[in-house]
């Protein structure tokens, strides 16, 4: 293992742990060095208890309390992983609302599981300081209210790690967040035998998309042609609980003025769930009314990303209501949530 920097367009220098210094040569290189967390200078990170998104795996001791500055993914991951902990968490957010590329409904499941378990919300307002002390950090906010707790993790945001790369000596910029452009399809860069895959070129920075973009880069650059991407991947946020998203969402469906009815199923609802004691979860469906084909598939609850892998097959296969209506699910499982949703939807299509 070792720290690469660009030397040229077709060599990299790397230096070993150990000081060693070696030199490497290529027709090809791919980029894929993924993000760092962003520090802004107002966060006083050099202090036992004000972490950020990597330093937090680290803690020796679970603290009684925790604020989280940002609500993207990482943020909304650690606060409900903390506060299944019994934490006592806190969330603050800028923005009135967060992730905001999953449905508004889900979200709305989603937050109604974050108050019913205590998890304090501060959306819609800015941090105006935040001071750290050895035994508390307190987060003042400029509405004027303040969030005293044990610790302070700062998730508000990555970078690109590229700041040592030495882009410049291959002919590569980066953007102001440390990431690289490349072309969707080849995953080339400014620079046409130089490639980039993964966090480091921005969304969606799934680990499963980054996989199939170095598959990309390496047929493309070795004269292989790969299949198209398929239109729809999932996404999978791994809070507690569960999320999963795969096609569109209600809000992209009305923005494309496309006809739809959808389907609801709750968890509670399936014989697993009650065997499961879940008294939560829900999976949306959302059907073209007019071709009755599948147009997206959100899940929150119990296993939502597994589940959600049966939604992608059939919507990347154009598939419609009527395979969920005419095909069996094993009994009892949650996967039957996809036959209830269907049925429900197709009372409502029936209807319209």
């Amino acid at each position: 293992m070792g720290q690469g920097r660009f030397v040229d367009p077709h060599q990299v220098e790397i230096t070993l742990q150990d000081g060693e210094v070696w030199t490497a040569k290529a027709d090809f290189i791919l980029i894929a060095c993924g993000t760092k967390p962003f520090r802004p200078d107002y966060i006083p990170f050099d202090l036992d208890n004000v972490f950020d998104g990597d330093e937090i795996v680290d803690l020796t001791r679970l603290p009684r309390s925790l604020t989280v500055i940002g609500a993207g993914v990482i943020g909304v991951e650690y606060a409900t992983i903390f506060s299944a902990l019994d934490v006592s968490v806190t969330l603050v957010e800028p923005r009135a609302t967060f992730l905001d590329f999953i449905d508004h409904e889900l979200i709305e499941e989603f937050t109604h599981e974050l108050r019913d378990r205590n998890v304090g919300l501060r959306l819609g307002v800015e941090v105006a300081e935040v001071v750290a002390e050895p035994t508390r950090v307190t987060t003042r906010l400029k509405d004027g209210r303040s969030v005293t707790s044990d610790a302070l993790l700062f998730a508000a945001g990555r970078m690109g790690a590229t700041d040592s790369l030495a882009l410049d000596k291959a002919g590569l910029t980066a953007d102001h967040r440390g990431r690289v452009s490349v072309e969707p399809k080849t995953m080339q860069t400014a620079v046409p035998h130089i490639y980039a895959a993964g966090d480091v070129i921005g969304f969606p920075s799934l680990a499963s998309t980054s996989m199939e973009q170095g598959r990309l880069a390496a047929c493309h650059a070795f004269g292989l042609e790969p299949p198209p991407p398929p239109e729809f991947f999932p996404y999978g946020i791994y809070s507690v609980p569960e999320m999963s998203t795969v096609g569109m969402s209600e809000e992209e469906v009305r923005r494309r003025n496309i006809p739809y009815e959808i389907g609801i199923a709750r968890f509670r609802e399936t014989s697993r769930g009650h065997i499961m004691g879940l008294n939560s979860g829900l999976m949306k469906m959302i059907f073209s009314i007019k071709t009755h084909r599948l147009l997206g598939v959100h899940i929150v609850g119990e296993g939502a990303t597994e589940l959600i892998h049966i939604g992608q097959a059939v919507l990347n296969l154009k598939g419609g209501i009527d395979y969920f209506i005419e095909n069996t699910f094993n009994y009892p499982t949650l996967a039957e949530a996809y036959k209830i949703a269907a049925l429900d939807a197709w009372n409502r299509l029936i209807r319209s």
